[in-house]
């Protein structure tokens, strides 16, 4: 048993495919299946049960996956205590609103238990301003999200930009049309029997995507809301369709049903100036890395 089969073991039962949780931790698939066989053959057990793709935590994978988290976390702790110099000052992070509501709870709360002398300096905004601040040194790093492939000729402007600076793909959300309820189901945009989308502010990446697919079709009008709990609420009134991340709509418990359509796979880039990057950074990149894989919450599906 080593430390890389059981961050393998906790990004399979997070996403519970073994596809997604490849994609998570940079592996191949087939990997992914050889690491997990042989950490059950190690056990003694099997720790998930297979119905298709789906991977689910058997009753030994549950009380394996407990210990699995004081492992990473001790390992982490580890790491950071041998080294010579602690990280301190200030750590200067923008961040989506989604990102900050649904993946960074466990990251920021792990860092201040690590790290209580570093100031942690937290900044939303849409994709795009964040990403100019990195560059410009206002942020010393920030989460955003960038165009899918087939869409940076759109705004290869901007797309030259993020260039300049080091991105890593941390996480990948699993963007939704939002419908109302009672709306039928949908294919395109065509199909839509709504009068407007709501999304957030211009700069807002998952904004952008839900209306180049939306000009395919249709041309429905945006109305732009400051927040997904406005942008939910103006669904409720059975005349909006919205645009957010699963792991937001997951978070968010709304007594009215909602009919969902996907528009695909939309990750999330860490980025960074090419140098000149405080020493807390490297501590609150590690601890980013780790705890993605720990909390139940975050998926890519």
């Amino acid at each position: 048993m080593d430390l890389s089969s059981i961050e393998i073991f906790l990004a399979v039962a997070s996403d519970r495919s073994v596809t997604k949780a490849a994609r998570a931790v940079g592996r191949v698939p087939s990997n992914v299946t050889t690491r997990i066989q042989q950490l059950e053959e190690d056990l003694g057990t099997s720790l998930f049960s297979r119905d298709g793709k789906k991977m689910t935590l058997t009753r030994e994978g549950e009380t394996f996956l407990a210990y699995a988290n004081k492992l990473t976390a001790l390992a982490l702790e580890a790491r950071q205590a041998v080294r010579p110099l602690a990280p301190s000052g200030t750590l200067r992070v923008g961040t989506m609103e989604s990102t900050a509501a649904s993946r960074l709870p466990a990251a920021l709360t792990q860092f201040k238990q690590m790290w209580p002398d570093v100031s942690l300096q937290l900044t939303m905004g849409a994709s795009r301003d964040l990403a100019r601040d990195v560059l410009a040194d206002a942020l010393d790093c920030a989460l955003i999200a960038r165009l899918p492939r087939a869409m940076r000729g759109e705004d290869a402007g901007f797309d030259s930009e993020l260039m300049a600076l080091d991105m890593e793909p941390i996480f990948v959300e699993e963007l939704l049309i939002v419908l109302p309820s009672g709306h039928p189901s949908i294919k395109s945009a065509a199909d839509l029997r709504v009068g407007a989308l709501a999304a957030l502010e211009p700069g807002c990446t998952y904004r952008r995507i839900a209306e180049s697919w939306a000009r395919k079709s249709t041309a429905l009008p945006t109305s732009e809301l400051g927040s997904y709990h406005a942008i939910l609420a103006s669904v409720a009134t059975g005349n909006t369709a919205g645009v957010m991340p699963k792991s937001v709509l997951d978070l968010m418990h709304w007594p009215t049903v909602v009919q969902t359509h996907p528009l695909g796979p939309v990750e999330t880039l860490l980025v960074t100036r090419k140098s000149d990057r405080p020493s807390a950074f490297n501590a609150f990149h590690e601890v980013l890395s780790v705890t993605k894989s720990r909390d139940p919450r975050l998926s890519t599906n």
